[in-house]
Formats: C-alpha cells, sequence, structure tokens
C-alpha cells in the first residue's frame, strides 16, 4: 500500500470476536498501525503513547486501529494489562499484513524470521492512504506526536 490506495473494506476480527470493516469508519480519519508483537518492550510503548494522546488523535479526527498477527486473546490481555482505548485487530491469517506490505522476513542477532514491520498508515475520509510512516521513521515513545 502507497500513498492514493484505497484501503481493503474487510480489516478483519478485533479483540472481541467482531468483524471490523473500513465502512463502519467512513468520513473519519483512521490511524492504522502494523506492530510486531503484544507485550514486548516496543510495541507496549507505542500502544501506550497512543494511548496517553488519544483524545488529542481523536480530537483531531483519527480513530486509531492496532494490528498485529497475534490472537483475540492475547489481544484481550494486552488491552486489559493496559488500558488500551482502541480497538486491536487480530490478523492470524496474515491477510492485512499482506495486503499492506508489512509482513516479511526480519532478523535479529543473526537469526532470519518472518514478522511485521512496524508500519503506520494514515487513511483519510474516504479509506485512501494520506501517508505512511515507515518503520524506520516510527519513534514507539513519541508516536502521536508524528501522527499529529
Amino acid at each position: 500500500m502507497k500513498v492514493g490506495d484505497k484501503a481493503p473494506e474487510y480489516l478483519g476480527m478485533n479483540e472481541k470476536g467482531e468483524t471490523i470493516r473500513l465502512s463502519a469508519y467512513q468520513g473519519k480519519k483512521v490511524v492504522l498501525y502494523f506492530y510486531p508483537k503484544d507485550n514486548t518492550p516496543g510495541c507496549t510503548a507505542q500502544a501506550c503513547n497512543l494511548r496517553d494522546n488519544y483524545s488529542e488523535l481523536r480530537r483531531a479526527g483519527y480513530e486509531v486501529i492496532g494490528v498485529s498477527v497475534d490472537d483475540v486473546k492475547s489481544h484481550q490481555k494486552f488491552i486489559e494489562k493496559h488500558n488500551l482505548p482502541f480497538t486491536l485487530i487480530a490478523d492470524t491469517d496474515k491477510k492485512l499484513v499482506e495486503a499492506f506490505g508489512v509482513w516479511g522476513q526480519k532478523s535479529m542477532y543473526g537469526r532470519k524470521y518472518m514478522g511485521t514491520f512496524r508500519t503506520t498508515f494514515l487513511l483519510d475520509e474516504e479509506g485512501r492512504v494520506e501517508r505512511v510512516i515507515t518503520p524506520k521513521e516510527i519513534k514507539t515513545k513519541d508516536h502521536a506526536a508524528q501522527i499529529l
């Protein structure tokens, strides 16, 4: 996905097992942020920064949706533990991470594995990609400010 592309209508299942569709956010801007894993240091810092600045993001017209390949149960625990006010999509079939091009080979300490590249897509009121914040640009502890 790149600037100008229309995001897919079906986004996936959230932490409550509800189907999330882009059309439910018609007329609103959406922060669709992809992150590697629930309850890891960087992902927790990013989620908590978005939580702490949530009212400011909402005032600016944004809805926040997080996406990882963790399952519904993992998302429920992550939300409860950190009191997150936004929904998280459980992309266990990896359809959304692949559609957005954020799933690929990563390496850590010389070990290669498949995973999610931390990436944020800002969607306009029509569901088109307005801006992409790439893995190299994202500051997990100050992500809301980058969005605003």
